[in-house]
């Protein structure tokens, strides 16, 4: 199996530390082309799409593995183990990505010195009175119900959501594009898994510093959950950005990229 190119692996730079982006669902490695230009020169950058996302071997996807954000996380360490990743790896994952990073970075947490998580949510339903997700699982399925029956609708729909209604339209077009380019069914399986993910009672086992990206108004992940992601991963930093949207890398990348730069310059244990 040649995993670079079942990943569709791009690196960017041969020296420096190195950072490794995951994209998030419906999307692929090109939604960082806002943030690695910063990192030229000082980084190498890896960059990878998904099985079944972006231009993946869409021949490599397995309903049974991907039903899993497990499945997913394993896509990572395998790309790490492609490109002779041993240590030191920086981690910048956006939203569903995030849960496969923290779940990375507990199966190898030497492999990673920090993760940097770009509008995380553990889960996105509601657990009353102890969690708040946003999402009753009715409101999960009807999503799901939408993309079964008018995929293109759901694509509009979900990316005006992600990019934040403020935004410009081209940022919406931009996505809801991306989504449209890739593959239905692997799609299906990655929101299915996306959506229903419960990875909270996985927070205590990640040893590995994190800054947590939250947007102060994102329809998908309220404020209160990234305070608890706060609370829950021992030793991370909650930094809000003055964002309406799900996708501060693409429609406010300098926040991002300065945020990124201020933390990996800290020294952590």
């Amino acid at each position: 199996m040649n995993v670079n190119k079942r990943n569709n692996v791009n690196t960017l730079g041969d020296s420096g530390p190195t950072i490794l982006f995951a994209h998030g669902l419906g999307c692929s490695q090109s939604i960082w082309s806002r943030i690695t230009p910063a990192f030229a020169g000082t980084h190498r950058q890896v960059l990878f799409d998904y099985v079944g996302s972006g231009k993946s071997q869409l021949s490599a996807f397995s309903a049974v593995r991907y039903s899993s954000l497990a499945g997913y996380a394993q896509d990572v360490l395998d790309v790490c183990e492609a490109q002779g990743l041993q240590s030191g790896v920086t981690f910048v994952g956006h939203s569903a990505s995030c849960n496969v990073g923290l779940l990375a970075s507990i199966a190898r947490p030497n492999l990673f010195d920090r993760l940097i998580l770009v509008g995380p949510s553990p889960c996105f339903l509601n657990y009353p009175p102890e969690y708040a997700g946003g999402f009753e699982r009715a409101d999960i399925q009807g999503l799901l119900s939408l993309m079964d029956q008018n995929y293109i609708g759901w694509a509009n729909y979900l990316s005006s959501v992600v990019v934040g209604a403020a935004q410009c339209e081209a940022l919406a077009g931009e996505l809801s594009d991306s989504f449209c380019s890739t593959n239905p069914v692997a799609m299906r399986v990655f929101a299915q898994t996306t959506f229903f993910a419960d990875n909270r009672a996985d927070l205590p086992q990640v040893s590995r510093p994190c800054l947590i990206l939250q947007h102060q108004e994102d329809s998908l992940v309220p404020l209160a959950v990234g305070e608890y992601l706060n609370q829950q991963l021992k030793g991370s930093t909650l930094e809000v950005m003055d964002v309406a949207g799900h996708a501060a890398h693409m429609s406010h990348p300098a926040l991002v990229i300065d945020a990124m730069q201020r933390y990996m310059a800290k020294e952590h244990a």
